[in-house]
């Protein structure tokens, strides 16, 4: 199998964790990367074998605004440095994917200063959507453009120039090269066109790297739609993280239930998404959780259910991090090593994000096996992961009080959890099992189970034992990055349509205004059954076109 399907990530956002200035001076190189590189071994020893890391290459600010896609920020050192980092991830059983940003540049980019300076005579101009020298833009340029995100310190490439495709290409051959990376995360896949993401996958499929993998940011839409045998390998998953922190906030493991049913709905059962519970641009879960012990079944879920997990940098030992006054610069803290050091002893959630990942490792049927409900209640949830006729059951409660469980277990005689120790008999093709309130199980076949586990103790966490000082929020531009919303079965449907709208169907969908498409998806929507307040609060956040037309194509 492809060494990803067996991944845990870790995600790094390197010019926050590292403590970078906010704004690039382009001086002399300082080597901020090789702060990162003690924590190679705690990544490792908390279970992760794999890193997503970025952005990375010279920018003027928050990293998204690229200058040279060859080379690395000055903020962050040399390329030589992030040559190093590689490789001793590398040595370290550690895979390393880099933030692919394709969408657009920065305004110091190459191609763009070209413009400025020759304007119509620019062999460039084609390289951007929608240049007019007739126009303007906030930068007093004389001249407009298409940007992104209604910023214009970011300009959107033309993806279907076949000289923006070829040079692309040649970035993502360099980085293989010279850096030996394992693959891509792709910025703003949702709003990417198609042909520019296979040429990108084919790209993928030549370098000479086994398993180059492409993974896409995408947002909202059927995610069959850029994951698939053409495009790309795997998306992230928005949906079940939005589900898997609500859920518990909600007290109604039924949206998690649902959630998972219609992604797989979509999907299949043979495509693993990126699974996350927070990331740089969404809140830290420690902060979204109403109740602070939630931090253990939401872990435990997202170890277990299917898809490839991630752990955003210091969420594991539960910091606390939160948009504020339009920044997101809490989200994206500098840590310093020495002060984490030993926290898989003395801290609680670095204790079980350490003892899940060494029990999903370790656990092939948490990797292969096949999905299905046990028990489902708004307060506690039974599923179990079957490979070869073994089924790892997973319990999981929200509720203050201790749960029981009656569950059918297969043909094994003896369970054990693997987090708690717990053994319990089987009787009848049945266990019965109790799972303590806010907290969660992971059952295993006494003839499957690993005797590399330790079991840990009973982990109530009530209030973070680590925190990190929120850094003051500094006037900066940051992408603007939509959160999805799912479905709970228990909604109601109080769903109206936008007023003032006429919908032509008949009218290509690139030639729609935002509140069309809105509308046109909506209708999509009512097809497959009611929409709800959350349904329709996800269309009426998003306000991007190319973002809109995508979705709409999305449905089948």
């Amino acid at each position: 199998m492809a060494w990803y399907t067996e991944a845990i990530f870790y995600h790094i956002y390197p010019l926050g964790m590292t403590g970078a200035p906010k704004e690039n001076s382009y001086s002399e190189p300082v080597s901020r990367l090789n702060t990162l590189l003690p924590w190679i071994s705690h990544i490792k020893e908390i279970g992760c074998n794999a890193i997503y890391i970025g952005p990375l290459f010279e920018s003027v600010g928050h990293g998204y605004e690229t200058t040279d896609y060859k080379k690395l920020d000055s903020r962050l050192g040399t390329n030589e440095d992030l040559t190093n980092f590689v490789t001793e991830c590398h040595k370290n059983g550690i895979r390393v994917i880099l933030d692919g940003v394709f969408n657009h540049t920065g305004r110091d980019f190459f191609a763009f200063k070209d413009i400025k300076e020759n304007r119509e005579n620019s062999q460039y101009k084609d390289w951007y959507c929608n240049v007019n020298f007739w126009g303007n833009n906030s930068f007093n340029d004389g001249f407009s453009y298409e940007n992104w995100g209604g910023y214009d310190l970011l300009v959107k490439l033309n993806q279907k120039n076949p000289a923006v495709i070829n040079y692309i290409c040649d970035v993502i051959r360099f980085w293989v090269k010279e850096f030996q990376i394992d693959g891509l995360r792709l910025d703003a896949a949702d709003v990417m066109d198609f042909d520019y993401m296979k040429a990108l996958r084919n790209v993928a499929n030549e370098v000479v790297k086994p398993d180059f993998w492409l993974m896409g940011e995408v947002i909202h839409g059927n995610y069959s739609r850029w994951a698939n045998e053409g495009t790309l390998h795997s998306v992230t998953n928005y949906m079940l993280h939005k589900a898997l922190y609500s859920a518990h906030n909600d007290h109604n493991y039924f949206e998690i239930a649902h959630t998972i049913k219609y992604v797989s709905g979509m999907v299949g059962n043979n495509l693993s998404l990126y699974t996350f519970v927070d990331n740089h641009d969404v809140e830290r879960i420690y902060t979204k959780l109403n109740n602070k012990s939630h931090f253990v079944p939401v872990h435990v879920m997202l170890y277990t259910l299917p898809g490839i997990p991630s752990i955003y940098y210091g969420s594991e030992f539960g910091i606390e991090g939160r948009k504020e006054r339009g920044s997101d610069d809490s989200l994206r803290p500098a840590l310093n090593y020495e002060d984490y050091k030993d926290s898989v002893n003395t801290n609680p959630c670095t204790k079980l994000i350490s003892a899940l990942g060494k029990i999903r490792q370790n656990t092939p049927a948490l990797l292969y096996g096949d999905y299905k409900e046990l028990e489902l209640q708004t307060t506690h949830f039974a599923y179990e992961r079957t490979l070869d006729n073994k089924s790892v059951i997973i319990t999981v409660n929200n509720g203050d009080n201790d749960v029981n469980f009656n569950l059918s277990c297969g043909n094994s005689s003896e369970y054990i959890g693997a987090l708690t120790g717990e053994k319990v008999s089987v009787n009848n093709g049945r266990i019965q099992v109790t799972v303590s309130g806010n907290s969660g199980e992971i059952w295993i076949p006494k003839d499957i189970v690993n005797n590399t586990f330790k079991p840990i103790e009973t982990i109530k966490i009530e209030k973070a034992p680590e925190s990190v000082k929120t850094p003051e929020p500094a006037p900066i531009i940051e992408e603007t990055k939509e959160e999805t919303t799912t479905v709970s079965e228990t909604e109601a449907t109080t769903e109206t349509k936008t007023e003032n709208v006429t919908l032509d169907l008949n009218k290509p969908y690139e030639e729609m205004t935002i509140e069309e498409l809105q509308e046109a998806i909506l209708e999509k929507m009512r097809k497959n059954g009611p929409v709800t307040e959350y349904m329709l609060g996800t269309v009426r956040e998003n306000v991007y076109h190319d973002s809109l037309v995508n979705w709409v194509k999305s449905f089948n």
